[in-house]
């Protein structure tokens, strides 16, 4: 294996047409066939687990456990073996409730050439006026993150619906523009390494499915790889587009990601 495919996506629960929507999410995912996803708004109870319904009975499933009441919350899935798994809670401050916002952390064990991956699902506040909170929980997250690799060395990705766009300080934090209680991290957005300066909006007023006329924050799902002492992200992003974005894939509020990745190699060691 030289490289991995990388999904993420907002379900949007089972809300309008699910069983349409369900068919729709099952051709894709099969087509696309990603190697690691991450989903938010999932649903999971001790009844129904909807990531079921539409992924390939080969993904190793993990869902976040403190989720809210109606069983929505985030979940992972890997074709590769999963070892410990790490959840983050982001009620951070007072404001941060009736929300199942977390940080799901996998271990991925990778073949090699690539070896171990951290995985965090990210998926922090979502109110427009939460900026404040959305870089607590950024931060929080980071150094469990730093803390793990310290521990298992490996590769760091980060991805899911953060709420924010590029040039919030919690985005700035994330790509290393930014500190945040005198820590400092830096990780390599895929879509801006493949497409700089082009428009990566995955939540848009266009949107069949979206309730939100004017919505500031456009650019709001990320996936984004740690980078190292030098030479960029430790895994090369070959590939980042929009998935589940055309009028016959459009399934959510929102459009999804996925990323093509690679070992990196410095030009001295080609």
């Amino acid at each position: 294996m030289t490289n991995l495919k990388i999904a993420t996506l907002n379900v949007w629960r089972t809300r309008g047409d699910w069983p349409a929507r369900r068919e729709v999410l099952r051709r894709e995912f099969a087509e696309l066939g990603p190697d690691l996803i991450t989903l938010q708004e999932t649903v999971a109870t001790a009844e129904y687990d909807q990531v079921q319904e539409f992924l390939d009975p080969a993904y190793q499933v993990i869902h976040q456990v403190a989720r809210e009441a109606d069983g929505q919350g985030v979940t992972t899935a890997s074709r590769w073996p999963v070892g410990r798994v790490e959840e983050i809670d982001l009620h951070l401050t007072t404001r941060a409730t009736d929300f199942a916002c977390t940080a799901l952390v996998t271990e991925i064990l990778a073949p090699e050439p690539i070896g171990r991956i951290w995985l965090a699902n990210h998926f922090p506040d979502w109110q427009l006026d939460h900026e404040h909170e959305r870089r607590l929980q950024a931060a929080a997250t980071a150094r469990v993150l730093d803390d793990l690799l310290a521990e298992d060395p490996g590769h760091v990705l980060v991805a899911g619906d953060f709420d924010a766009e590029p040039d919030a300080d919690s985005m700035r934090f994330w790509t290393g523009k930014h500190v945040i209680d005198d820590l400092s991290v830096c990780y390599r957005d895929a879509w801006s390494s493949v497409h700089p300066g082009e428009n990566g909006d995955t939540f848009v007023p266009g949107n069949p499915h979206s309730a939100d006329w004017d919505w500031p924050y456009r650019r709001i799902d990320y996936i984004l790889v740690r980078c190292g002492p030098h030479g960029g992200p430790t895994l090369a992003i070959s590939d980042c587009h929009r998935i589940f974005d055309q009028p016959a894939t459009t399934v959510s509020d929102h459009y999804g990601l996925l990323a093509e990745l690679s070992p990196a190699t410095r030009p001295d060691d080609a």
